[in-house]
């Protein structure tokens, strides 16, 4: 019987954010965005093992501070060839599968996580991820902030080899869908109810924490791990506040 391969969530943050500094440390309802993070990434059945992937920054000690109050593991890496954190925290931290997530998703779902990790094992592919940029653009992928990346550690490494891409080097797992002759991708397709046109709880800019604070403070006292359903129905209900960060340009690569 072979081992039982050990699940490690990533999550990348720093402080030096370009569009929004400190987004990770902002606070609502007395939690920073992060704290909000992690106690719903922990709350995931099928991973092992939480680890901050910073920078080594003197900036990002806050957030080894933040680590250590939430109980969670760190790795402080290079602030721009965030690929390498990510392999080098996975590696140090003994990962067998990376779920890489980005710290700009405070209100992650678990069960997004555990469906993902779920999907990875029964179909073998190299990567499976729930977010689709054409999708979201269609209208028929989950609100942005709900993004999970699965796939092996040796994977990693061996994209890692092969690219010199800048954008791929800042992006971590972009080699692997730009080539799809070389790796096996998945995408999983959402349920209607978790939907969201036109939607976006990614906390990239202040119009993103508006939104994710109304959401939080709306929801948050009925059922402190509010789901995706949760959210896209009550942002569906409330288009004044979904309607604050729909202009935002978002990256895409």
């Amino acid at each position: 019987m072979t081992d039982k391969p050990r699940i490690i969530a990533t999550i990348e943050a720093r402080m030096t954010s370009s569009r929004l500094p400190g987004k990770v440390l902002m606070k609502c309802l007395g939690k920073t965005m992060l704290e909000h993070m992690v106690e719903r990434v922990k709350r995931a059945r099928l991973i092992d093992d939480i680890v901050i992937a910073t920078t080594i920054n003197h900036t990002d000690d806050v957030i080894i501070e933040e680590a250590r109050k939430l109980e969670v593991k760190f790795y402080r890496g290079s602030e721009d060839n965030v690929m390498s954190r990510v392999l080098e925290a996975a590696e140090i931290h003994k990962a067998d599968i990376i779920v890489e997530l980005t710290g700009d998703c405070p209100l992650m779902d678990p069960a997004l996580i555990d469906d993902a990790v779920e999907q990875y094992f029964l179909s073998g592919v190299d990567y499976l991820s729930n977010l689709q940029i054409d999708d979201f653009e269609k209208g028929v992928s989950h609100p942005l902030g709900y993004g999970v990346q699965v796939f092996r550690t040796e994977a990693l490494k061996d994209a890692y080899c092969r690219t010199d891409d800048p954008l791929d080097h800042e992006h971590v797992s972009r080699y692997f869908y730009k080539t799809p002759e070389r790796y096996e991708v998945k995408y999983l397709s959402p349920p209607k109810d978790q939907q969201g046109p036109n939607m976006s709880v990614t906390l990239d800019t202040l119009e993103d924490f508006k939104v994710i604070t109304a959401v939080i403070e709306a929801l948050s006292p009925k059922d402190a791990y509010f789901t995706i359903e949760n959210v896209v129905s009550y942002l569906s209900a409330h288009p004044k506040i979904r309607q604050i960060n729909q202009k935002i340009g978002r990256v895409k690569v």
